[in-house]
């Protein structure tokens, strides 16, 4: 009964797991078909070529995330001990 529906209607689509800023997994809400953004921006079946593929990127940008964070954090903490002037009365 539910891929009647979406073969009728098409697919109802939510987002399961966002894995970069422009590349997300999805799951139709009625017949929990997943697909995954491509190259291209297009939608593709989540196949486990796929699944591994989205895996290796989400280690990387998660990475790359916390390592900017990071340097960010430590920049400031220079800064603020840089910027230490003693006020004299």
């Amino acid at each position: 009964m539910k891929s009647l529906y979406c073969s009728l209607f098409g697919h109802q689509y939510e987002v399961s797991k966002n894995i970069t800023y422009h590349v997300k997994e999805y799951k139709c809400c009625h017949c929990n078909t997943q697909v995954t953004t491509n190259g291209k921006g297009g939608l593709t079946l989540l196949t486990p070529k796929y699944k591994e593929i989205n895996s290796v990127l989400e280690r990387i940008h998660n990475r790359r995330i916390s390592r900017i964070k990071q340097k960010a954090s430590n920049t400031i903490e220079e800064n603020s001990v840089l910027d230490f002037t003693p006020h004299f009365s």
